[in-house]
């Protein structure tokens, strides 16, 4: 090995073998991690959590917090918002951010521990996978999954992101990493909309979510990070990988 790798899994439960050793990327594209990233570009302070209890105690430590997620899909009666990065984005306020969801801050939480945490969707894709290169030497690329199975537009971006490591120099950790590799680096992000997430969200009146994310790709180039319990954004660095294509090239 050149002595920079990565590793891709598609599920947050294998968080837990990477702390140590990595540098962890936790992906939730519908919707956590775009919320979160939304947020931060709007100026707000940003508190991911992974339990209800959790977020009614950081919200009573803020300011006029605003208090957003869902659990199981429902928004709980805590929350003034769903877990909508359409809904917060036209919002005219910079309130402070509180938001728990069923599996995206379930992630970040989970990775706590860890050397450093990336905060990763469509919007920072590559501003993420540049930082990656420019600071990383070991990086696992985790999905945040629904119900013990993996999401398509999570598998998606992490092989787009762990295809311009493969670009950079790094080189695969397992054969898992090359078939998500293979699989997905080549998969149109239209794919996104047929996914059984975009269409749970479009059958429960989130279509907007769905089209949000869809009309937010690399619009962000700023890298988003996970530390202390709160999500920030880092100062912008010179890119040190090109915005991925739409059919890219995987060989071995």
């Amino acid at each position: 090995m050149t002595g920079r790798s990565f590793a891709i899994d598609a599920l947050p439960e294998s968080v837990d073998g990477f702390i140590g050793s990595h540098a962890i990327v936790a992906i939730d594209v519908l919707r956590a991690n775009t919320v979160i990233v939304t947020g931060l570009v709007g100026g707000r302070q940003v508190y991911p959590v992974d339990t209800v209890a959790r977020a009614v105690a950081v919200s009573a430590g803020l300011d006029n917090p605003l208090l957003a997620g869902e659990q199981g899909g429902v928004m709980p009666r805590e929350c003034e918002i769903d877990n909508s990065p359409a809904t917060l984005a036209g919002l005219d306020d910079r309130r402070p951010l509180v938001l728990v969801t069923s599996a995206g801050t379930k992630l970040l939480a989970r990775a706590q521990g860890a050397a450093k945490v990336y905060v990763a969707c469509l919007r920072n894709l590559t501003a993420t996978a540049s930082e990656l290169v420019a600071s990383e030497d070991r990086v696992v690329l985790i999905g945040a999954g629904t119900r013990g199975e993996a999401r398509v537009e999570d598998q998606l971006a992490c092989a787009r992101i762990g295809t311009l490591l493969l670009d950079a120099g790094f080189e695969p950790e397992s054969e898992r990493t090359w078939e998500e590799l293979i699989r997905w680096a080549h998969a149109p992000l239209e794919l996104i909309a047929s996914g059984r997430s975009a269409e749970y969200l479009r059958a429960s009146g989130h279509a907007v979510d769905v089209d949000f994310v869809l009309g937010h790709v690399d619009d962000v180039p700023l890298t988003a990070t996970f530390s202390d319990a709160q999500a920030a954004l880092m100062e912008a660095r010179a890119a040190a990988v090109a915005p991925p294509i739409q059919e890219l090239a995987v060989g071995r």
